[in-house]
């Protein structure tokens, strides 16, 4: 490479990665905003200004706000796809298996409590920004066959019952989280209980895997 080739690439390097800067700003600000306010609420004044950026650089990126929330939508559910795929959970027992699933499932919603909200946000816009993503179901359909694998596993091994479906499984031990999460001041109200107390948590941990086994269980 000459001289002057060196110097005519140099300088773009820099704006390169000042704009994947600025997106990812962007895009954690948003999560933010539309974690806290929802897609109707959310104000792209608010982004760019916690982003750091301008109004103008949010729609040169991502065209409106309808699609910005559509990314953040999307990385949301793939986030907790790549870590559900770090698990390894086709090295443990499939028993073993199941209950480090619902452990990280249960732990996954503390750590992310905007993953509960934009979900609930995204089916008060009845699904309308995901339904046609086909990376993530070409992502989710490789996790429901791995849970599956598992429970096919248990199975042969007498462990679990016979005919389990995953995608049922994988719905009943997210509910049983989300259920809980997402209720828990008036819960907290109702059943005259601190829901969120770390004592509470772990109670509601343990509970949600022995349940989660018995109905698995033979």
């Amino acid at each position: 490479m000459t001289r002057a080739t060196q110097t005519a690439r140099s300088p773009s390097t820099p704006r390169i990665r000042d704009a994947e800067a600025t997106k990812l700003r962007i895009l954690e600000a948003a999560k933010k905003e539309f974690a806290q306010n929802g897609l109707e609420g959310a104000r792209v004044d608010a982004i760019a200004l916690e982003a750091q950026a301008n109004k103008r650089m949010i729609y040169h990126y991502f065209e409106s706000k309808e699609n910005l929330f559509k990314v953040i939508i999307e990385q949301a559910y793939l986030d907790i796809r790549s870590e559900e795929a770090r698990l390894k959970l086709e090295t443990l027992p499939p028993k073993e298996a199941i209950t480090e699933f619902v452990r990280f499932t249960w732990e996954y919603y503390l750590k992310n409590p905007e993953f509960i909200t934009l979900v609930n946000n995204e089916n008060l816009n009845k699904a309308r920004h995901i339904k046609n993503s086909s990376t993530l179901r070409e992502v989710s359909k490789k996790f429901v066959a791995r849970i599956q694998a598992i429970l096919d596993q248990g199975a042969q091994e007498g462990t679990f019952r016979s005919g389990l479906d995953a995608a049922q499984v994988n719905i009943t031990i997210a509910s049983i989280g989300y259920y809980y999460l997402t209720n828990s001041y008036t819960g907290s109200v109702i059943f005259n209980r601190d829901f969120l107390s770390k004592k509470a948590l772990q109670e509601r941990l343990a509970f949600n895997i022995d349940t989660i086994l018995r109905l698995l269980c033979a």
